[in-house]
């Protein structure tokens, strides 16, 4: 199971729409279940030892995943809060270790998000996670690739997250048992 973190909340987003284009294109043997939730998580803080039961089932649902891939928005020419203060938790525990990942960004503007990409990068790469030379992708110009119900209507952007989500299998069936 290959689970997909949106980083955005909201429910029209172009990255949650990325990773439901995501499920449509991938085999029929690789689950991608998306995750919903991140706005239940607490402000990280590092001093908080007692189970928070929604910071444990954010957890228990990396530990479980085969192979995670984000996709997110950028504000303010980072990473929106709430994916960040996600990542926050996991930095003292390791689920991401050694974890097949893939990220992406995609903005409406030509940069397609690449700030808040490195920065998500930048993070992934603290946590430890397994990254291939295919496991990042910045799409600029979002809005004219989708339809205006959310479907990508543009060839080469369905063919870019095909080779993406393939690199992230591949390192899943190399590293573990897949899906």
């Amino acid at each position: 199971m290959i689970l997909a973190i949106p980083g955005s909340l909201t429910a029209t987003s172009s990255n949650l729409n990325i990773l439901k284009a995501i499920a449509k294109i991938a085999a029929p043997n690789v689950v991608i279940d998306i995750f919903q939730g991140l706005d239940k998580l607490p402000h990280f803080n590092p001093e908080i030892k007692d189970p928070i039961p929604t910071v444990t089932y954010f957890k228990q649902r990396i530990k479980d995943a085969d192979g995670v891939i984000f996709s997110t928005p950028e504000y303010a020419f980072g990473v929106p809060g709430v994916l960040k203060n996600a990542l926050d938790w996991l930095v003292f525990t390791g689920e991401l270790n050694e974890k097949p990942v893939a990220a992406i960004s995609a903005s409406p503007l030509y940069s397609g998000g690449d700030k808040a990409l490195a920065s998500l990068l930048l993070t992934l790469s603290a946590l430890g996670t397994n990254m291939g030379t295919n496991s990042a992708l910045s799409i600029a110009d979002i809005k004219n690739k989708m339809s205006s119900s959310g479907a990508i209507i543009a060839s080469e952007t369905t063919s870019a997250l095909q080779v993406i989500l393939n690199d992230l299998v591949t390192r899943i069936v190399l590293g573990s048992p897949l899906i």
